[in-house]
């Protein structure tokens, strides 16, 4: 009689421990971006139903994402720290589940520092050979006017003599 009662309670709790089992399956589910519906970005956590509509309309206007700074820089509002954690949270992007996976090429922004340092460089080397150009103006100059000076003053002592 006590087996008997205790029987439904005991397959109630089995059944819940198996739905909630199932559903954390769910929750790490991985969701392909170029191929899933809005429904299944929706399921990835931290997208919503802006985001994710965002992400089909984009997909639909210019095609697939290749990587991760594709769908970042391509959809606003979506940084680089934003795509990380989705990708964390089970969004496959070209079959890709780590961010950054495409840092084996340099992006634009390294593109553009590593120019803009050399641009700095020759900038800075520029500068340099002015100052130096001009610095060598002056001396030049000052040269010669202490020369004119000196030939003034031997003017003067001559001039100074013959007065005498």
């Amino acid at each position: 009689m006590f087996l008997k009662v205790l029987q439904p309670i005991i397959n109630f709790i089995m059944a819940a421990f198996m739905g909630l089992f199932l559903l954390s399956g769910h929750a790490f589910a991985k969701v392909e971006i170029n191929s899933a519906d809005q429904a299944a970005l929706e399921s990835v956590r931290g997208l919503g139903p802006s985001k994710a509509k965002a992400i089909l309309l984009e997909r639909k206007k210019n095609g697939p994402f290749k990587d991760s700074t594709d769908l970042h820089t391509r959809v606003k509002g979506i940084g680089e720290k934003t795509v990380e954690r989705l990708m964390q949270n089970g969004l496959i992007i070209n079959n890709k589940t780590v961010a950054g996976a495409s840092k084996d090429k340099p992006t634009n922004k390294a593109k553009e520092t590593s120019s803009k340092r050399v641009a700095d460089k020759e900038k800075e080397g520029a500068k340099k050979a002015k100052s130096e150009k001009a610095s060598s103006e002056k001396t030049a100059r000052q040269s010669r006017k202490t020369k004119e000076d000196a030939k003034e003053g031997k003017q003067n002592n001559q001039k100074g003599r013959e007065a005498s």
